[in-house]
């Protein structure tokens, strides 16, 4: 069987990968789906594919709100090659939560949602995309974009 590429592989992976919402909020009434969650899915693929996936972060205080910028990569274990992905999540004290939460908050946020730019996991259907504003933790999120990294040969 022919080698995959780090394209052919992260294609394949982005087609077989589904993350379960197996996460509920009592207060909003529905179901989401959280790093872990991604993280803890994507172990049998690491094998499958000879690949492993990290997520890095750096905090960017230069605008006066904390930013924590959070990117995604998966590397094949065999070339190095790797593709990244990454996302960004302000840190906002909201809803009586504590400092170290509302760092931890926006710290989930964007790995949550550099793995999924990643993994092209789509999360039009997710609280975060369709509510009003009840939920304090989407105003963390400040953007999303993803950078497509050039593959080491």
């Amino acid at each position: 069987m022919e080698k995959l590429n780090i394209n052919q592989k992260i294609s394949a992976i982005q087609a077989e990968f589904k993350a379960a919402k197996s996460r509920y909020n009592k207060f909003g009434k529905y179901n989401y789906r959280s790093a872990e969650d991604i993280l803890e899915g994507l172990k049998p693929i690491n094998l499958k594919y000879e690949v492993n996936f990290t997520i890095n972060e750096d905090l960017n205080t230069d605008l006066g709100t904390p930013v924590i910028k959070a990117v995604a990569t998966v590397t094949c274990n065999d070339t190095g090659a790797s593709l990244t992905a990454s996302a960004y999540a302000g840190v906002e004290k909201a809803g009586g939560m504590s400092l170290p939460q509302a760092y931890g908050s926006a710290s989930s946020y964007a790995k949550k949602y550099c793995l999924g730019n990643l993994l092209l996991i789509d999360d039009t259907a997710d609280s975060d995309a369709t509510n009003s504003g009840k939920d304090p933790i989407k105003k963390t999120l400040t953007a999303n974009t993803t950078t497509v990294a050039q593959a080491k040969p």
